[in-house]
């Protein structure tokens, strides 16, 4: 096995290296300034806010349009063959009873039962890495080029994908060695308790990204930029932002993606926007996006999503005690797993946990669309920036697809549309009209 191994590594690594070479093709730009409202857009007394959209979405060339709608629908598939490749694995793994070996010599490495644990974890982390590069090779790094999303070349990407390797071997091994300890020690309630350790890892987990995972990728820095900063710490302190700081990562060694985001959770919880909208939004796109992430931090959604995976979390775990019941029963003996207690039922977990992440994607899509689209509104109301949130979405749409059915957006969708995203923005604009009509001029003193 040790042998096969090696020998696919090597061949899976030199394919990458040979298709490392892979150029990233510079995404179709729009052929007009977005930075300029259109005619239909601007204020007047017939404003129209779906005339208004319709101008908008005709700043985006079809080229464009064509190419972000196939990189879009491209990533439907992308969700199946994930699901159905990790699943093959999986079922590899228990069918040939590699995973029974890998407790077996773990077994015979140590006496320690939590040192077994630790050491199966190491040996299935880097089958199941081997077995998954091709598809997160394809996906993470040729796909990206392909459609000019990325910056990196090969071998800073590799070492990327290695320290989330690294960092996957540490945060899993606490949680594998912990989990099993539950459920040995605890043979009747190990679901109920799993459920627990479970979202309570996830929350530290969060609570030290920002301050401990993300440097580790990224270089994080204060903005020390007044011109961007001074209009943003207002919008934050006017709506009871506690923060005298606005963070940046220099995302475009890895991406041309522009974004921002909330992370951490209570005392590390911090918004940062990364470099590409920087460089290349407006300062009225800027502070668009901004409110639209202070809508995340005011409106509660990191505790608000906590609560809701953990909904998620003690409903999978119930279906894992069920589902581990009636599988090992009828092909746990043929898998040499001797129970729920064994680390050799790891593939067996997680491809139960595929399944039912698989059937719940819309839920999950569902819930965080909610939210983003919650964002949105608080950031329209916060920064008063319609057309800076229009150019936004029009920066997105080099990577999102503008203008889906209504059921191809309630089940992939985890995001509201860029159309959708417009047309909000057109709608509260129309509704406050007077924010953007010019004074009159007053007349002089005598």
């Amino acid at each position: 096995m040790n042998w096969r191994l090696r020998s696919l590594a090597l061949l899976v690594l030199f394919a990458a290296f040979g298709l490392g070479s892979a150029q990233a093709q510079p995404a179709v730009q729009p052929t007009v300034d977005i930075t300029q409202v259109p005619v239909a857009a601007q204020p007047s007394a017939h404003f129209d806010a779906e005339a208004a959209t319709e101008a908008y979405m005709a700043m985006i060339p079809p080229a464009s349009t064509a190419r972000s709608n196939a990189y879009f629908e491209g990533g439907y598939w992308l969700i199946l063959w994930g699901f159905l490749y990790s699943t093959v694995a999986a079922i590899l793994l228990l069918n040939l009873r590699w995973s029974a070996r890998m407790r077996d010599l773990a077994e015979r490495m140590t006496r320690f039962t939590l040192l077994q644990d630790a050491l199966y974890w190491g040996q299935y982390l880097l089958v199941t890495t081997v077995l998954g590069f091709p598809l997160e090779f394809y996906e993470g790094y040729i796909r990206e080029h392909k459609y000019g999303l990325a910056t990196q070349s090969f071998w800073p990407w590799m070492g990327d994908e290695g320290k989330s390797l690294l960092i996957g071997f540490i945060l899993g091994t606490i949680a594998v060695v912990g989990l099993f300890r539950l459920v040995r020690r605890l043979h009747n309630t190990w679901w109920i308790w799993g459920a627990v350790a479970t979202l309570a890892f996830m929350v530290v987990v969060v609570m030290l990204g920002p301050v401990y995972i993300q440097p580790l990728f990224n270089k994080v820095t204060r903005l020390n930029d007044p011109k961007i900063t001074t209009p943003i710490l207002r919008m934050a302190h006017a709506n009871g932002i506690p923060t005298n700081d606005v963070y940046q990562i220099d995302a475009s060694r890895q991406t041309t993606r522009m974004s921002a985001n909330v992370s951490g959770f209570a005392n590390t919880m911090r918004i940062t926007l990364n470099d590409n909208l920087l460089k290349r939004g407006s300062p009225e796109e800027i502070q668009a996006v901004m409110g639209h992430e202070m809508g995340h931090y005011v409106m509660n959604h990191i505790p608000k999503s906590i609560f809701f995976l953990a909904v998620v979390i003690v409903l999978f775990f119930a279906f894992l005690r069920w589902s581990l019941g009636w599988t090992l029963a009828r092909w746990g003996e043929r898998w040499q797993i001797r129970g729920v207690g064994d680390p050799a039922v790891l593939p067996l977990v997680f491809l139960l946990a595929g399944i039912f992440f698989f059937v719940l994607t819309p839920v999950m899509n569902t819930e965080t669309r909610t939210q983003e689209k919650e964002a949105d509104m608080f950031g329209l109301n916060a920064a008063r920036q319609p057309d800076g949130f229009a150019q936004a979405a029009i920066h997105l749409s080099e990577y999102r697809k503008m203008r889906p059915g209504s059921l191809e957006e309630r089940i992939f969708f985890d995001h509201p549309s860029g159309y959708d995203r417009i047309h909000s923005a057109m709608v509260w604009k129309g509704e406050n009209l007077e924010l953007f009509e010019k004074a009159p001029a007053q007349p002089a003193a005598h």
